[in-house]
Protein backbone atom coordinates (compact mmCIF):
# COMPACT_ATOMS: atom_id res chain seq x y z
CA UNK A 1 0.00 0.00 0.00
CA UNK A 2 1.45 3.56 -1.22
CA UNK A 3 2.76 5.53 2.30
CA UNK A 4 2.21 9.09 2.58
CA UNK A 5 2.55 11.74 5.82
CA UNK A 6 -0.60 14.36 6.85
CA UNK A 7 0.00 17.46 8.56
CA UNK A 8 -2.93 19.04 10.74
CA UNK A 9 -2.60 23.08 9.69
CA UNK A 10 -4.58 24.56 12.51
CA UNK A 11 -3.99 28.42 11.81
CA UNK A 12 -5.26 31.44 13.19
CA UNK A 13 -8.13 32.24 10.70
CA UNK A 14 -8.70 28.53 8.90
CA UNK A 15 -7.75 24.99 9.73
CA UNK A 16 -6.41 22.70 6.59
CA UNK A 17 -5.28 19.17 6.37
CA UNK A 18 -2.63 18.21 3.48
CA UNK A 19 -0.93 15.21 2.78
CA UNK A 20 2.12 15.24 1.24
CA UNK A 21 4.97 12.22 -0.69
CA UNK A 22 8.60 11.33 -0.03
CA UNK A 23 9.61 14.10 -1.96
CA UNK A 24 7.39 16.88 0.01
CA UNK A 25 5.17 17.25 -3.21
CA UNK A 26 1.16 18.26 -1.92
CA UNK A 27 -1.01 14.58 -2.94
CA UNK A 28 -4.39 16.19 -1.28
CA UNK A 29 -5.93 19.21 0.66
CA UNK A 30 -8.48 20.38 2.43
CA UNK A 31 -9.85 23.30 4.21
CA UNK A 32 -12.20 25.41 5.73
CA UNK A 33 -12.15 29.03 7.69
CA UNK A 34 -13.71 29.19 11.60
CA UNK A 35 -15.23 32.56 13.10
CA UNK A 36 -12.98 35.48 14.53
CA UNK A 37 -14.95 36.42 17.77
CA UNK A 38 -14.54 39.99 19.10
CA UNK A 39 -16.15 40.89 22.46
CA UNK A 40 -14.60 43.74 22.81
CA UNK A 41 -12.24 45.88 21.35
CA UNK A 42 -8.51 44.42 21.69
CA UNK A 43 -10.38 40.95 22.93
CA UNK A 44 -10.09 37.72 20.05
CA UNK A 45 -11.43 35.06 21.05
CA UNK A 46 -12.19 31.00 18.60
CA UNK A 47 -14.44 28.77 19.59
CA UNK A 48 -12.53 25.34 19.99
CA UNK A 49 -15.56 23.04 19.64
CA UNK A 50 -15.88 24.49 16.38
CA UNK A 51 -12.22 24.62 15.24
CA UNK A 52 -12.09 20.91 16.37
CA UNK A 53 -14.94 20.12 14.24
CA UNK A 54 -13.20 21.87 10.96
CA UNK A 55 -10.25 19.93 11.65
CA UNK A 56 -12.26 16.27 11.24
CA UNK A 57 -13.96 17.88 8.51
CA UNK A 58 -11.11 18.50 6.85
CA UNK A 59 -9.00 15.70 7.32
CA UNK A 60 -12.34 13.41 5.52
CA UNK A 61 -12.30 15.57 2.82
CA UNK A 62 -8.79 15.90 2.05
CA UNK A 63 -8.95 11.67 2.09
CA UNK A 64 -11.81 11.66 0.44
CA UNK A 65 -10.37 13.41 -2.94
CA UNK A 66 -7.53 11.74 -3.45
CA UNK A 67 -9.30 8.38 -2.81
CA UNK A 68 -6.97 7.24 0.71
CA UNK A 69 -8.00 5.83 3.98
CA UNK A 70 -6.33 6.21 7.46
CA UNK A 71 -4.18 3.07 6.35
CA UNK A 72 -2.56 4.68 3.63
CA UNK A 73 -0.99 7.67 6.32
CA UNK A 74 2.47 6.30 7.91
CA UNK A 75 2.17 8.84 10.46
CA UNK A 76 0.29 12.96 11.04
CA UNK A 77 1.87 15.76 12.21
CA UNK A 78 -0.10 18.66 13.75
CA UNK A 79 1.16 22.07 13.47
CA UNK A 80 -0.97 24.98 15.20
CA UNK A 81 -1.48 29.02 15.69
CA UNK A 82 0.58 28.86 19.15
CA UNK A 83 -0.14 31.11 22.05
CA UNK A 84 -3.78 30.97 21.50
CA UNK A 85 -5.13 29.28 24.70
CA UNK A 86 -7.93 27.42 26.09
CA UNK A 87 -9.24 25.47 28.97
CA UNK A 88 -11.31 22.44 28.89
CA UNK A 89 -13.09 19.97 31.56
CA UNK A 90 -10.91 16.22 31.37
CA UNK A 91 -14.70 14.66 32.12
CA UNK A 92 -16.88 15.84 29.72
CA UNK A 93 -14.36 17.35 27.02
CA UNK A 94 -16.30 20.41 26.27
CA UNK A 95 -14.48 23.77 26.73
CA UNK A 96 -14.62 26.08 29.52
CA UNK A 97 -14.60 29.15 27.32
CA UNK A 98 -13.72 30.06 23.95
CA UNK A 99 -10.21 30.24 23.22
CA UNK A 100 -8.10 33.31 23.79
CA UNK A 101 -6.17 34.11 20.58
CA UNK A 102 -2.58 34.85 21.06
CA UNK A 103 -3.69 38.58 19.39
CA UNK A 104 -5.92 39.36 22.25
CA UNK A 105 -4.89 41.96 24.61
CA UNK A 106 -7.14 41.87 27.60
CA UNK A 107 -4.39 40.61 30.33
CA UNK A 108 -2.31 44.34 29.52
CA UNK A 109 -3.52 45.56 33.11
CA UNK A 110 -2.10 42.29 34.47
CA UNK A 111 1.23 42.94 32.23
CA UNK A 112 1.44 46.16 33.64
CA UNK A 113 1.52 44.62 37.26
CA UNK A 114 3.72 41.58 36.83
CA UNK A 115 6.49 44.99 35.24
CA UNK A 116 5.96 46.70 38.53
CA UNK A 117 8.08 44.12 40.00
CA UNK A 118 11.48 43.47 37.77
CA UNK A 119 10.24 45.11 34.88
CA UNK A 120 9.37 44.20 31.49
CA UNK A 121 12.00 41.92 31.15
CA UNK A 122 11.80 39.96 34.76
CA UNK A 123 11.26 36.42 33.44
CA UNK A 124 13.62 36.73 29.99
CA UNK A 125 17.10 35.09 31.23
CA UNK A 126 14.88 31.92 31.81
CA UNK A 127 11.64 32.19 29.43
CA UNK A 128 13.29 33.83 26.36
CA UNK A 129 10.17 36.35 26.48
CA UNK A 130 9.16 39.71 27.86
CA UNK A 131 6.00 39.97 29.78
CA UNK A 132 3.72 41.08 26.83
CA UNK A 133 -0.29 39.77 26.32
CA UNK A 134 0.84 38.14 23.50
CA UNK A 135 1.73 34.42 25.50
CA UNK A 136 -0.24 32.17 27.25
CA UNK A 137 0.27 32.23 31.11
CA UNK A 138 -1.53 35.36 31.93
CA UNK A 139 -4.24 34.32 29.34
CA UNK A 140 -4.48 31.19 31.29
CA UNK A 141 -4.78 32.83 34.69
CA UNK A 142 -7.55 35.33 33.19
CA UNK A 143 -9.71 31.97 31.76
CA UNK A 144 -9.32 30.69 35.35
CA UNK A 145 -9.66 33.54 37.09
CA UNK A 146 -12.77 34.93 35.57
CA UNK A 147 -14.50 31.98 34.09
CA UNK A 148 -16.91 30.55 36.55
CA UNK A 149 -15.86 27.37 38.77
CA UNK A 150 -12.47 26.87 36.64
CA UNK A 151 -9.95 27.60 39.16
CA UNK A 152 -11.64 25.33 41.85
CA UNK A 153 -11.96 22.36 38.63
CA UNK A 154 -8.03 23.10 38.01
CA UNK A 155 -7.24 22.51 41.74
CA UNK A 156 -9.46 18.98 41.69
CA UNK A 157 -6.97 18.01 38.56
CA UNK A 158 -10.40 18.40 36.42
CA UNK A 159 -9.48 21.00 34.18
CA UNK A 160 -7.27 20.70 31.62
CA UNK A 161 -5.15 23.64 29.50
CA UNK A 162 -3.07 23.96 26.30
CA UNK A 163 -2.68 25.28 23.65
CA UNK A 164 -4.71 24.31 20.21
CA UNK A 165 -1.85 21.68 19.88
CA UNK A 166 -2.36 19.96 22.81
CA UNK A 167 -6.51 20.17 23.00
CA UNK A 168 -6.61 18.24 19.37
CA UNK A 169 -3.87 15.69 20.31
CA UNK A 170 -6.08 15.17 22.96
CA UNK A 171 -9.31 14.83 21.23
CA UNK A 172 -7.45 12.70 18.18
CA UNK A 173 -5.92 9.92 20.92
CA UNK A 174 -9.30 9.47 22.41
CA UNK A 175 -10.46 12.70 24.50
CA UNK A 176 -12.67 11.91 27.83
CA UNK A 177 -11.68 8.28 27.64
CA UNK A 178 -8.12 8.23 27.38
CA UNK A 179 -6.91 11.31 25.46
CA UNK A 180 -2.89 12.23 25.39
CA UNK A 181 -2.49 15.44 27.56
CA UNK A 182 0.86 16.74 25.86
CA UNK A 183 2.39 19.60 23.98
CA UNK A 184 5.68 20.12 22.43
CA UNK A 185 8.71 22.00 23.67
CA UNK A 186 8.24 24.41 20.78
CA UNK A 187 4.56 25.71 22.03
CA UNK A 188 5.49 25.07 25.51
CA UNK A 189 8.63 27.38 25.24
CA UNK A 190 5.69 30.40 23.88
CA UNK A 191 3.68 29.82 27.46
CA UNK A 192 6.18 31.61 29.64
CA UNK A 193 5.87 28.84 32.12
CA UNK A 194 8.89 26.68 30.61
CA UNK A 195 12.54 26.73 31.52
CA UNK A 196 14.02 27.40 28.33
CA UNK A 197 17.22 25.01 29.58
CA UNK A 198 15.49 22.12 31.30
CA UNK A 199 12.11 22.18 28.89
CA UNK A 200 10.13 21.73 31.54
CA UNK A 201 7.34 23.74 33.35
CA UNK A 202 9.18 25.56 35.83
CA UNK A 203 8.01 25.71 39.80
CA UNK A 204 8.46 29.27 40.60
CA UNK A 205 6.39 30.93 37.00
CA UNK A 206 3.48 28.29 37.73
CA UNK A 207 3.04 29.84 41.03
CA UNK A 208 4.06 33.68 40.43
CA UNK A 209 0.97 33.07 37.34
CA UNK A 210 -1.14 31.02 39.85
CA UNK A 211 -1.34 28.43 37.55
CA UNK A 212 -1.88 24.67 38.96
CA UNK A 213 0.77 21.72 37.54
CA UNK A 214 -2.48 19.57 37.31
CA UNK A 215 -3.54 21.58 34.09
CA UNK A 216 -0.74 21.50 32.09
CA UNK A 217 0.38 19.44 29.64
CA UNK A 218 3.03 17.12 29.68
CA UNK A 219 6.04 18.58 27.41
CA UNK A 220 7.61 16.35 24.54
CA UNK A 221 9.70 16.22 21.72
CA UNK A 222 9.28 17.88 18.31
CA UNK A 223 9.36 14.48 16.85
CA UNK A 224 8.16 11.23 18.28
CA UNK A 225 5.14 8.78 18.04
CA UNK A 226 2.84 10.88 21.26
CA UNK A 227 -0.42 8.21 20.72
CA UNK A 228 -2.43 6.78 17.92
CA UNK A 229 -5.60 8.18 16.64
CA UNK A 230 -8.56 6.52 18.34
CA UNK A 231 -11.61 6.32 16.41
CA UNK A 232 -12.31 8.68 13.95
CA UNK A 233 -11.20 9.15 10.15
CA UNK A 234 -7.71 8.83 11.72
CA UNK A 235 -8.28 5.71 13.77
CA UNK A 236 -4.90 3.60 14.06
CA UNK A 237 -2.65 6.76 12.27
CA UNK A 238 0.58 7.80 14.74
CA UNK A 239 0.39 11.34 15.73
CA UNK A 240 4.38 11.91 15.60
CA UNK A 241 4.45 15.11 15.16
CA UNK A 242 4.02 18.50 16.79
CA UNK A 243 5.23 22.09 16.00
CA UNK A 244 4.58 25.80 16.54
CA UNK A 245 3.58 27.40 13.09
CA UNK A 246 6.56 29.27 12.60
CA UNK A 247 8.64 26.43 14.00
CA UNK A 248 6.98 24.04 12.07
CA UNK A 249 8.07 27.01 8.79
CA UNK A 250 11.83 26.73 9.44
CA UNK A 251 11.70 23.18 9.67
CA UNK A 252 9.46 22.93 6.39
CA UNK A 253 12.39 25.80 4.84
CA UNK A 254 15.22 23.19 5.63
CA UNK A 255 16.62 26.17 7.84
CA UNK A 256 18.85 23.60 9.85
CA UNK A 257 22.03 25.68 9.79
CA UNK A 258 22.92 28.69 12.67
CA UNK A 259 22.20 31.66 10.59
CA UNK A 260 19.69 30.24 8.33
CA UNK A 261 16.27 32.56 8.52
CA UNK A 262 13.16 31.97 7.30
CA UNK A 263 10.17 34.82 7.46
CA UNK A 264 6.05 33.72 7.24
CA UNK A 265 3.97 36.32 5.85
CA UNK A 266 0.81 35.41 7.29
CA UNK A 267 -1.81 36.85 9.47
CA UNK A 268 0.82 38.12 11.01
CA UNK A 269 4.88 37.90 10.29
CA UNK A 270 6.89 35.92 11.98
CA UNK A 271 10.81 35.76 11.06
CA UNK A 272 12.94 33.05 12.99
CA UNK A 273 16.36 32.67 12.66
CA UNK A 274 18.10 29.11 13.65
CA UNK A 275 20.74 29.63 16.30
CA UNK A 276 22.29 26.01 17.34
CA UNK A 277 22.12 24.24 20.65
CA UNK A 278 22.83 27.04 22.45
CA UNK A 279 19.92 29.98 23.15
CA UNK A 280 20.60 33.60 22.00
CA UNK A 281 19.14 36.58 24.92
CA UNK A 282 18.06 39.43 23.22
CA UNK A 283 19.47 42.32 23.53
CA UNK A 284 17.49 43.96 20.47
CA UNK A 285 13.85 43.04 21.63
CA UNK A 286 13.34 40.04 19.83
CA UNK A 287 12.21 36.68 21.87
CA UNK A 288 14.62 33.23 22.60
CA UNK A 289 12.81 30.04 21.35
CA UNK A 290 12.77 26.93 20.56
CA UNK A 291 13.11 25.69 17.05
CA UNK A 292 12.35 22.10 17.48
CA UNK A 293 13.53 19.25 19.08
CA UNK A 294 13.65 15.75 17.44
CA UNK A 295 13.54 12.63 19.26
CA UNK A 296 16.12 12.37 22.20
CA UNK A 297 18.68 14.92 20.04
CA UNK A 298 19.71 18.68 21.81
CA UNK A 299 17.13 20.88 21.05
CA UNK A 300 18.23 23.39 18.76
CA UNK A 301 16.96 27.29 19.65
CA UNK A 302 15.86 30.10 17.26
CA UNK A 303 16.06 33.87 17.81
CA UNK A 304 11.93 35.14 16.69
CA UNK A 305 10.89 38.85 15.65
CA UNK A 306 6.68 38.35 16.07
CA UNK A 307 5.27 41.18 13.82
CA UNK A 308 1.04 41.22 14.73
CA UNK A 309 -0.21 42.45 11.50
CA UNK A 310 0.45 41.57 8.18
CA UNK A 311 -2.10 39.93 6.22
CA UNK A 312 -4.19 40.88 8.29
CA UNK A 313 -4.02 44.56 7.11
CA UNK A 314 -4.98 43.66 3.45
CA UNK A 315 -8.08 42.05 5.30
CA UNK A 316 -8.59 45.09 7.15
CA UNK A 317 -8.15 46.97 3.62
CA UNK A 318 -11.10 44.07 2.31
CA UNK A 319 -13.35 44.05 4.87
CA UNK A 320 -13.47 47.44 6.86
CA UNK A 321 -12.26 49.96 4.68
CA UNK A 322 -13.63 48.10 1.54
CA UNK A 323 -10.96 49.33 -0.35
CA UNK A 324 -10.65 45.98 -2.40
CA UNK A 325 -12.83 42.65 -3.24
CA UNK A 326 -10.17 40.30 -2.62
CA UNK A 327 -6.71 40.46 -0.89
CA UNK A 328 -5.54 38.94 -3.74
CA UNK A 329 -6.23 42.43 -5.31
CA UNK A 330 -3.96 44.35 -3.45
CA UNK A 331 -1.16 43.75 -5.74
CA UNK A 332 -2.55 45.49 -8.77
CA UNK A 333 -3.93 48.51 -7.25
CA UNK A 334 -0.41 49.06 -5.82
CA UNK A 335 0.68 49.20 -9.00
CA UNK A 336 -1.18 51.90 -9.88
CA UNK A 337 1.19 54.07 -8.66
CA UNK A 338 5.01 54.72 -8.87
CA UNK A 339 5.47 54.49 -5.43
CA UNK A 340 3.65 55.10 -1.71
CA UNK A 341 3.60 59.30 -2.23
CA UNK A 342 5.29 59.69 0.99
CA UNK A 343 2.42 58.00 2.42
CA UNK A 344 3.17 55.93 5.65
CA UNK A 345 0.68 53.53 7.13
CA UNK A 346 1.32 51.64 11.09
CA UNK A 347 -0.87 49.06 11.98
CA UNK A 348 0.00 48.84 15.30
CA UNK A 349 -4.09 48.09 15.75
CA UNK A 350 -2.79 45.95 19.33
CA UNK A 351 0.54 48.08 19.76
CA UNK A 352 3.72 46.69 17.90
CA UNK A 353 5.59 43.60 19.09
CA UNK A 354 9.31 42.79 18.12
CA UNK A 355 11.48 44.72 18.42
CA UNK A 356 9.49 47.85 19.57
CA UNK A 357 6.78 45.91 22.27
CA UNK A 358 4.97 48.75 23.01
CA UNK A 359 1.27 48.00 23.81
CA UNK A 360 0.97 51.80 23.97
CA UNK A 361 1.20 51.95 20.29
CA UNK A 362 -2.17 52.24 17.96
CA UNK A 363 -2.32 52.56 14.11
CA UNK A 364 -1.56 55.46 12.07
CA UNK A 365 -2.08 56.47 8.05
CA UNK A 366 0.88 59.23 8.20
CA UNK A 367 2.18 61.42 5.08
CA UNK A 368 -1.66 62.34 3.36
CA UNK A 369 -1.93 65.39 1.12
CA UNK A 370 -4.77 65.67 -1.41
CA UNK A 371 -2.03 63.78 -3.81
CA UNK A 372 -2.37 60.61 -2.17
CA UNK A 373 -5.02 57.85 -3.98
CA UNK A 374 -6.64 54.25 -2.87
CA UNK A 375 -2.97 53.13 -4.82
CA UNK A 376 -0.68 54.29 -2.18
CA UNK A 377 -2.61 53.32 0.54
CA UNK A 378 -2.64 49.79 -0.76
CA UNK A 379 1.07 50.35 -1.25
CA UNK A 380 1.39 52.03 2.13
CA UNK A 381 -0.21 48.98 3.51
CA UNK A 382 1.82 46.34 1.64
CA UNK A 383 5.81 48.09 2.24
CA UNK A 384 4.33 48.55 5.97
CA UNK A 385 5.21 44.22 6.12
CA UNK A 386 8.17 44.96 4.49
CA UNK A 387 9.32 47.84 6.25
CA UNK A 388 8.42 45.69 9.84
CA UNK A 389 10.47 42.96 8.65
CA UNK A 390 13.21 45.25 7.94
CA UNK A 391 13.36 46.20 11.63
CA UNK A 392 13.46 42.56 13.06
CA UNK A 393 15.91 41.42 10.38
CA UNK A 394 18.45 44.41 11.73
CA UNK A 395 17.68 43.62 15.26
CA UNK A 396 18.59 40.06 14.85
CA UNK A 397 22.07 40.51 13.39
CA UNK A 398 22.20 42.76 16.04
CA UNK A 399 21.25 39.78 18.70
CA UNK A 400 23.20 36.89 16.55
CA UNK A 401 26.22 38.89 15.05
CA UNK A 402 25.09 37.10 12.12
CA UNK A 403 25.05 39.07 8.84
CA UNK A 404 21.64 37.22 7.10
CA UNK A 405 23.13 36.53 4.01
CA UNK A 406 19.59 36.16 2.36
CA UNK A 407 16.01 35.74 3.38
CA UNK A 408 13.55 32.12 3.24
CA UNK A 409 10.07 33.93 2.43
CA UNK A 410 7.07 31.79 2.79
CA UNK A 411 2.91 32.12 3.54
CA UNK A 412 0.44 33.71 1.64
CA UNK A 413 1.21 37.34 1.08
CA UNK A 414 4.28 35.71 -0.59
CA UNK A 415 2.92 35.32 -4.28
CA UNK A 416 2.42 39.48 -4.04
CA UNK A 417 5.64 39.62 -6.71
CA UNK A 418 5.58 43.72 -5.43
CA UNK A 419 5.90 42.98 -2.08
CA UNK A 420 8.74 40.74 -2.54
CA UNK A 421 10.76 42.94 -4.77
CA UNK A 422 10.40 45.53 -2.38
CA UNK A 423 11.34 43.22 0.59
CA UNK A 424 14.16 42.92 -1.13
CA UNK A 425 15.03 46.16 -1.63
CA UNK A 426 14.65 47.57 1.99
CA UNK A 427 16.55 44.85 3.23
CA UNK A 428 19.09 45.04 0.72
CA UNK A 429 19.98 41.61 0.79
CA UNK A 430 18.10 38.86 -1.42
CA UNK A 431 14.87 37.20 -0.66
CA UNK A 432 14.23 33.53 -1.67
CA UNK A 433 10.53 31.98 -2.50
CA UNK A 434 10.91 28.40 -2.64
CA UNK A 435 9.39 26.40 -4.90
CA UNK A 436 7.06 24.94 -2.11
CA UNK A 437 5.54 27.77 -0.03
CA UNK A 438 3.14 25.53 2.41
CA UNK A 439 6.03 25.14 4.24
CA UNK A 440 4.26 25.28 7.53
CA UNK A 441 2.12 22.16 7.02
CA UNK A 442 5.17 20.54 5.33
CA UNK A 443 7.32 21.14 8.65
CA UNK A 444 4.71 19.74 10.70
CA UNK A 445 5.14 16.22 8.35
CA UNK A 446 8.35 16.18 7.85
CA UNK A 447 8.82 16.02 12.28
CA UNK A 448 6.02 13.40 11.94
CA UNK A 449 7.63 11.33 9.26
CA UNK A 450 10.93 11.82 10.57
CA UNK A 451 9.62 9.65 13.97
CA UNK A 452 8.25 6.74 12.15
CA UNK A 453 11.19 6.42 9.21
CA UNK A 454 9.29 7.57 6.46
CA UNK A 455 11.95 10.18 5.71
CA UNK A 456 15.60 8.73 7.55
CA UNK A 457 17.14 12.31 8.09
CA UNK A 458 17.87 15.96 7.82
CA UNK A 459 19.55 15.67 4.30
CA UNK A 460 16.62 14.04 2.92
CA UNK A 461 14.65 17.58 3.66
CA UNK A 462 17.27 19.68 2.68
CA UNK A 463 17.04 17.53 -0.23
CA UNK A 464 13.51 18.11 -1.30
CA UNK A 465 13.85 21.98 -0.86
CA UNK A 466 13.91 23.82 -3.92
CA UNK A 467 14.13 27.44 -5.48
CA UNK A 468 10.87 28.94 -6.84
CA UNK A 469 12.32 32.42 -7.43
CA UNK A 470 15.28 34.43 -6.23
CA UNK A 471 14.29 38.47 -5.76
CA UNK A 472 17.88 40.79 -5.56
CA UNK A 473 17.53 44.11 -4.31
CA UNK A 474 17.56 46.78 -6.99
CA UNK A 475 17.56 50.17 -5.12
CA UNK A 476 20.02 52.34 -4.60
CA UNK A 477 21.40 52.33 -0.38
CA UNK A 478 20.29 56.31 0.00
CA UNK A 479 17.05 55.52 -1.49
CA UNK A 480 16.87 52.98 1.06
CA UNK A 481 18.31 54.95 3.94
CA UNK A 482 15.37 58.09 2.81
CA UNK A 483 12.57 55.32 3.40
CA UNK A 484 13.77 53.41 6.16
CA UNK A 485 13.96 56.98 8.06
CA UNK A 486 10.31 58.26 7.14
CA UNK A 487 8.94 54.93 8.05
CA UNK A 488 10.98 55.44 11.57
CA UNK A 489 9.36 59.01 11.96
CA UNK A 490 5.75 57.03 11.56
CA UNK A 491 6.63 54.70 14.48
CA UNK A 492 7.63 57.16 16.49
CA UNK A 493 4.22 59.41 15.50
CA UNK A 494 2.16 55.73 16.54
CA UNK A 495 3.62 55.42 20.23
CA UNK A 496 2.16 56.35 23.10
CA UNK A 497 -1.55 56.66 21.60
CA UNK A 498 -2.87 54.41 23.57
CA UNK A 499 -2.89 55.30 28.12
Amino acid sequence: MQKYVGAIDQGTTSTRFMVFDRGGAIIATAQKEHAQIFPKPGWVEHDAAEILENTLQVVAEALSKAGLRAGNLAAVGITNQRETTLIWDRRTGRPLHHALVWQDTRVDAAVARYAESGGADRFRQKTGLPLASYFSALKLQWLLDEVPGARALAEAGDALAGNIDAWLIWNLTGGSRHGAHLTDVTNASRTQLMDLRTLEWDAELMRLFRIPRATLPRIASSSEVYAVAAGGVLDGVPIAGVLGDQQAALVGQACFQPGEAKNTYGTGCFLLMNTGPVPVHSTAGLITTVAYRFGTEAPSYALEGSIAIAGALVQWLRDNLRLIERSADIEALAREVEDNGDVYLVPAFSGLYAPYWRPDARGILAGLTRFATRGHLARAALESTAYQTGDVLRAMAQDSGIAIKELRVDGGMVANDLLMQFQADILGIDVVRPRMVETTALGAAYAAGLAVGYWTSREDLVANWGLGRRFSPAMTEARRDLLCAAWKKAIDRSLGWAS
